[in-house]
Parts: structure tokens; C-alpha cells; sequence
């Protein structure tokens, strides 16, 4: 009996210094469906919830730079809140992540129409989107990794093709949390999927971002109607409210009226990143905790949101989540790419396979 307690102590440390992937469950959907809650966890004691229902990180913890540990993701501390309707807390977003103008666009000459859910605009996927899904999961163990696949049908929330999905979340010994999303369809289909997490490196309910710093190298961004949707022209964030070329504090300009950058109304802006391959698209910095997040990816947008809409959303531990308490930096194709011809194309063909990777690295300073 000792020598067994000595062993599975040695085992325990072990996994510990190697990282590990654990899985429980966590409840069930409204169908009866069993749902499952992982956590993945380095040597250094950082630690990522991540549960099959939408994909959702439902926690990232990470220490300031006193080693104080803090949850940095909003969210909730049960499966059933993510059941109902919220603000895409933390969860994949997808078939197509963003707006797409009309609910309808056209591909190889036949018009699609999908769920038109924000007015008569399209957005994260429609109704039965991806973060309403329980995806199949499997841990690799391995790789400090869990796996997520998906299929989605042909003519599910009106998009052509059958999906075959396959999302990968990994946590490294450097302190990045890697997503890799694969895609392959069985006939010509448009495909764009984020991660929706909103972010307070301060720790989730700790107040609002506004005295975050936040560096975003682009030098333009889609220019949009009211509803948000592009009109199709690539405008300079030069000199304006949206310059985050050098680091500024997310609440310096956020009030600015100055049209049609924010009206006052807040960030949500989609950037046009430089550059291919896997590149930096921010870095966001709570000077009080010293927390680091930097966002690196190979898509060619993102999209910086500032929580705009929270309005009295009960969270973790009982938090109350207001207005600009939570920003989101979702990587992504532009938005309404399906139908600008001039922005690059989201289309996916059955010859081709859809990859993208972004990764979140957090340090402190």
C-alpha cells in the first residue's frame, strides 16, 4: 500500500512538471446530452478550462507579476448560463464568425440565403451556430491538447457543403494557449471561425479595461455602415481614435465622436493586419497586475471589440458584468467577405483545406 501511495505521488508530480489534460463531466443540454468540462495545465501552474459545449474557454488562469493567480476570461462557473442566451462568452464562433450583409451571398453563381439574426444581417453563424454545439472530444495527451470535431450538415443555417471541423486547443510551456481550426468541405462553401473569449487581465470581475494598454500593428481597418456591416473600403486608422500603432490605453479616445470611427459608442472595428503567415495582431498589458497578453495568428483581421453591450450579466463567483469590463481581439477573415469581392475570399472548395491558428501568450512585465 505504501509503495502504491509512493508511485501514484510520483506519477501525480510527474504530470505536474510535464503538464496534463484532464476531463470531467459537467452537466448535460436541454436534449439530455452529457457535456464535459477539461483542463489543461502546465508546468508552471497555468491552467485553461475549456468545455466541449461550443468550444467555450470557460477559464484561463494566470498569475500577475506578484505570482497572484486570476481567472482572465468572463464567463460563468457552471454548464447551465452557457445554455442560454449570452454574449458569446468564450465560445467558437462559426460557420461564419462576424456579419455578412443581407443574410445572402453568391458563390459560383447560385445565391445562398442563411439566417438573417441581427435585423436582416447575418452574424457568428446564425441560430444553430458552433458555439450552440456539443463537439466530439478527444484529449491528447500527448501534446497537452484537447481535440474538437464537428460535422455540419449541407444547408445547415443555409450554408452550401458539409463541414468537417476539427479545433485544437493546446497549452504550452511557454505559456501560450494555441487554437488551430481545420476545415474541409465536400462542395464550394465560405468558412471564417474565432474564438469569441472576452478579456480582463486585471481578472474577470475586477471592474472595466479602460486603464488596459493595447498595441494593434495595422494601419487600417473595413469601414462600415451603421449596422456594421463593410461598405467594401479600407479606411487609415492614422492619427484617429483607432491607432493603436503605439501603445495607448483602451479608454484614452474610446468616447471620441469623431465620425465614422466611434460615435461614441466604443471599439468594434475589424483591423487590417500586415504581413502573412503567423504574425503579431495585439498586445494588451494591465499595468496594475502586469499581466501580458499578445495575440499572434495567421489570419489577416481582427477584430477588437470593448464589450460595449454588457449590461448587468451575472458571472463567476457573482460578478456583475458591465459595460467595457471585457474586450475581445477575435482573429478572423474580414467581415462580409462572401460579398466583396475586393476583400480576400473566405470561399473554401473541396480541393482545399481551411487552417488557421492563432495563439494567446501570456507573460508578465
Amino acid at each position: 500500500m505504501i509503495f502504491r501511495a509512493i508511485l501514484a505521488a510520483i506519477l501525480t508530480l510527474s504530470l505536474c512538471a510535464q503538464g496534463a489534460v484532464t476531463g470531467k463531466l459537467w452537466g448535460a443540454t436541454a436534449a439530455g446530452k452529457p457535456v464535459e468540462l477539461f483542463t489543461l495545465t502546465n508546468a508552471k501552474g497555468i491552467k485553461a478550462q475549456i468545455t466541449n459545449y461550443g468550444g467555450i474557454i470557460v477559464a484561463i488562469k494566470v498569475p500577475d507579476k506578484a505570482g497572484e493567480i486570476a481567472d482572465v476570461v468572463l464567463g460563468f462557473d457552471s454548464l447551465a448560463p452557457y445554455l442560454g442566451k449570452h454574449p458569446h462568452f468564450g465560445c467558437l464562433t462559426g460557420r461564419y464568425a462576424n456579419r455578412i450583409g443581407g443574410a445572402r451571398f453568391t458563390l459560383d453563381g447560385v445565391e445562398y440565403l442563411v439566417t438573417a439574426n441581427s435585423g436582416k444581417n447575418h452574424i457568428h453563424g446564425g441560430k444553430v451556430n458552433f458555439a450552440t454545439i456539443v463537439w466530439e472530444a478527444r484529449i491528447l495527451a500527448e501534446e497537452n491538447a484537447l481535440e474538437l470535431r464537428y460535422t455540419s450538415a449541407d444547408g445547415e443555417e443555409g450554408f452550401p457543403g458539409k463541414l468537417d471541423c476539427r479545433v485544437t486547443y493546446t497549452l504550452t510551456e511557454t505559456n501560450e494557449l494555441q487554437i488551430r481550426y481545420h476545415a474541409t468541405t465536400d462542395k464550394p462553401t465560405v468558412v471564417n471561425l474565432t474564438n469569441h473569449s472576452y478579456f480582463n487581465l486585471a481578472g474577470e470581475g475586477s471592474g472595466d479595461v479602460l486603464g488596459h494598454e493595447l498595441m494593434i500593428p495595422a494601419e487600417q481597418f473595413t469601414a462600415t455602415d451603421d449596422a456594421l456591416i463593410p461598405t467594401g473600403e479600407l479606411e487609415t486608422v492614422v492619427d484617429s481614435a483607432l491607432d493603436f500603432n503605439t501603445p495607448h490605453l483602451i479608454g484614452e479616445r474610446i468616447e471620441s465622436p469623431v465620425k465614422p470611427i466611434l460615435q461614441g459608442k466604443g471599439y468594434d472595428h475589424n483591423y487590417v493586419l500586415k504581413g502573412q503567415g503567423m504574425k503579431l495582431a495585439a498586445r494588451a498589458k494591465d499595468p496594475q497586475s502586469g499581466r501580458v497578453m499578445e495575440v499572434f495568428t495567421t489570419e489577416l483581421g481582427v477584430q477588437f471589440y470593448t464589450g460595449n453591450h454588457l449590461k448587468g450579466i451575472t458571472g463567476k463567483s457573482g460578478h456583475i458584468y458591465e459595460k467595457r469590463q471585457g474586450f475581445c481581439l477575435e482573429t478572423q477573415k474580414f467581415p462580409d467577405s462572401p460579398n466583396k469581392p475586393q476583400f480576400p475570399s473566405a470561399t473554401l472548395r473541396s480541393s482545399e483545406t481551411y487552417l488557421h491558428q492563432t495563439t494567446f501568450r501570456f507573460s508578465t512585465e
